[in-house]
């Protein structure tokens, strides 16, 4: 994406640009940072990749993804295992 004078937006600039959009339509809640924690959780939780999800956001390091990973494993195993909650049945 560019600014209106054709040049790449800086990562402070494309933020202030996103939160004036989003305050026009009356989403003063939201932000790039939530859309791209939004992303990077459904990422995760379809099954991407560290890497692919390095190149999705251009991480450079793989924290992030791992953490967005970690997160989704963890969501994941947690609903597998909530059966387990229930009392066997005697008899």
């Amino acid at each position: 994406m560019v600014t209106e004078r054709g040049k790449p937006f800086t990562s402070n600039g494309f933020g202030n640009w996103f939160r004036d959009r989003c305050d026009e339509a009356g989403l003063p809640h939201c932000t790039s940072h939530g859309l791209r924690k939004a992303g990077a959780t459904t990422a995760a939780e379809n099954g991407a990749t560290e890497k692919q999800m390095m190149a999705i956001f251009g991480w450079t390091t793989a924290d992030l993804a791992a953490h967005y990973s970690k997160k989704a494993s963890q969501k994941k195993l947690a609903g597998d295992a909530m059966h387990l909650l229930i009392p066997a049945k005697k008899g």
